[in-house]
């Protein structure tokens, strides 16, 4: 089932002005963005990219050092891969950030975005262990949150053989990720499986229905607008996207049942197509009596503290993810 726009749908607003920093930034950019994303392009957009992965050295002049490590991934799949990051000072035992990159759900690799997360976990001497999770649509739903859970369940049981306390792992996940996220989280809840400590959820991809009124109010204008949104669901979840019978699982807005979970910081955009489902969900943890961070950026798009590190705006979003982290850890 599609989700597109029709003459009978409630009107909306004009967007939301971007903030001026973050659009200085956007502006040599845009025709990047201007394409609509289809089917087809998948392939190409996957080859493409603003920046490129960063390599190892990037990883060590970031203050970290890498292993990559085979674990088993679902029943009957194949196995997965984990990047394991670990501070070149660390102590002996420290905490980690469980992370899980974004792309829509059909791009990216474990080495997307780390930079920035690495970062964030340097401040407390985290590791970071980073899932490689397959991607949509050649491995629709449920492969992508199940392998994001297997990586998860492997790293907190085996935590004390690479040096993790097992009880100090926080879920990190932004846009596709942050969905990813918070489908894992649903997921050990309901097996009974370990809890994380925390979910860091930063622009996350919540709702595959596609027509909250940011959704509807930022097409044709966020940096991954309904459009493009649509294809990612549409990769995911085949001829089920939109429909009645998708799992919480795959789109955490569809969850009933919002109670157990561990403390949770959601961020967006206020000129962003994840805005409503994002301050939607916070709502509801709260109204389950649960703990909940919400931070929505004014004049924000998508992915902004990436494209624009240095914008004030950006700058304040990534300083409330630090405090909260403190926080959450005692530290």
């Amino acid at each position: 089932m599609t989700t597109t726009s029709s003459p009978t749908e409630t009107p909306t607003g004009p967007p939301p002005p971007f903030d001026p920093e973050l659009d200085a930034v956007l502006e040599p950019i845009r025709e990047h963005f201007a394409t609509p994303l289809t089917a087809e392009l998948i392939s190409v957009v996957r080859q493409g990219g603003l920046t490129p992965p960063p390599t190892r050295d990037d990883i060590r002049n970031a203050g970290y050092k890498t292993e990559e490590q085979r674990v088993p991934g679902p029943l009957g799949a194949p196995d997965i891969s984990l990047l394991i990051c670990r501070r070149l000072d660390a102590p002996a035992s420290t905490g980690a950030l469980y992370y899980i990159h974004g792309g829509g759900m059909i791009m990216g690799d474990n080495r997307g975005g780390l930079l920035e997360i690495l970062e964030l976990a340097g401040r407390f001497q985290l590791a970071v262990v980073s899932v490689e999770y397959r991607l949509a649509p050649e491995h629709p739903y449920p492969a992508p949150v199940e392998d994001c859970y297997a990586g998860f369940v492997w790293t907190a049981e085996h935590a004390a053989e690479i040096g993790i306390d097992p009880d100090r792992i926080v879920v990190v996940g932004s846009s596709a990720g942050g969905g990813l996220g918070a489908g894992t989280a649903l997921l050990t809840r309901d097996r009974g499986g370990p809890a994380p400590l925390g979910q860091l959820l930063i622009g996350p991809m919540l709702d595959d229905r596609n027509d909250t009124y940011s959704a509807r109010q930022m097409a044709g204008v966020d940096v991954w607008n309904r459009t493009s949104n649509q294809v990612g669901w549409t990769a995911l979840l085949g001829d089920a996207c939109g429909g009645p019978d998708v799992s919480p699982y795959a789109a955490p807005a569809r969850a009933t049942d919002l109670t157990g979970l561990s403390p949770t910081f959601l961020d967006v955009g206020s000129a962003e197509t994840f805005r409503d489902e994002t301050v939607a969900l916070a709502t509801r943890i709260w109204q389950a009596g649960g703990q909940a961070e919400l931070h929505v950026w004014p004049g924000a798009y998508h992915g902004f503290d990436h494209i624009a590190p240095h914008a004030a705006v950006s700058q304040d979003a990534r300083e409330a993810r630090a405090r909260w982290l403190r926080r959450l850890l005692g530290d």
